[in-house]
């Protein structure tokens, strides 16, 4: 399927590894022109555009959208991707455990698409915000769990309001994926025989889901194709999930 994607600008934020990066590698085969946003240039050389900023500050979200904008001359596509869990139990956290999981969570979504708003006005683009399956039903760490539910209400909160402009903006909740350098393969490493145990539990088709898989939907929804999915949250996690 032709996405309609050819030739669009497309800026991906936290782009240098992991669902990021596959992200941005299948919007480029798509055709898009793709800005690959990161706090270090490490992972960017595929990439048309390389800006290494980091959107958990305002400074550095206004400068990635500026300088996306700089080369392309528009925007088209956003998707906001930066996130990270911290204290794994409500006994660890404090104040300051569940400030870093908003801010690096939640606000670095809202952040980035504050700012891309003019551009994809003028383009009727799409916000794509990745949340997580633990922003839908209670699982994972409790600061993660309150800041991925925020990201699914902030995009249909935003898409209610940027849709006069032609703007939609949708969030996806991928499962358990398992990729090089991130979570569920440090603790692959760390404890194999309870992580196999896990799969077995809790996911029905036997495997974790991959960066692509997570990717090909992202950009499905990101695209002109997916034109009357706006303000949904869209699961792509196997079966994982128990919420309805």
């Amino acid at each position: 399927m032709n996405l309609g994607l050819e030739g669009k600008a497309c800026l991906v934020a936290g782009a240098s590894r992991g669902i990021g990066r596959a992200i941005a590698l299948a919007l480029q085969r798509e055709g898009g022109r793709v800005a690959a946003v990161a706090r270090n240039a490490e992972g960017l050389d595929p990439f048309d555009v390389k800006i290494v900023a980091d959107v958990a500050t305002a400074a550095g979200a206004q400068a990635a959208i500026d300088q996306a904008v700089a080369a392309f001359g528009q925007l088209d596509v956003v998707i906001a991707n930066v996130g990270k869990s911290f204290a794994r139990d409500a006994a660890q956290m404090d104040d300051d455990d569940l400030a870093k999981s908003l801010d690096l969570n939640l606000w670095t979504a809202a952040r980035v698409a504050q700012r891309a708003v003019p551009h994809l006005a003028k383009t009727r683009g799409s916000i794509t915000m990745i949340s997580s399956i633990w922003g839908r039903e209670g699982g994972g760490a409790p600061g993660y769990n309150v800041a991925k539910a925020a990201v699914i209400a902030l995009a249909k909160a935003l898409n209610h309001d940027h849709a006069k402009l032609g703007i939609r903006v949708n969030s996806v909740a991928p499962g358990s994926i398992l990729f090089f350098g991130g979570g569920w393969e440090r603790r692959q490493t760390a404890d194999p025989v309870g992580t196999a145990a896990m799969v077995e539990r809790e996911l029905p088709f036997g495997r974790f889901g991959t960066v692509e898989e997570v990717a090909d939907a992202v950009v499905f929804v990101a695209s002109p194709k997916a034109s009357w999915i706006a303000g949904a949250c869209i699961v792509v996690d196997g079966g994982q999930s128990h919420a309805f």
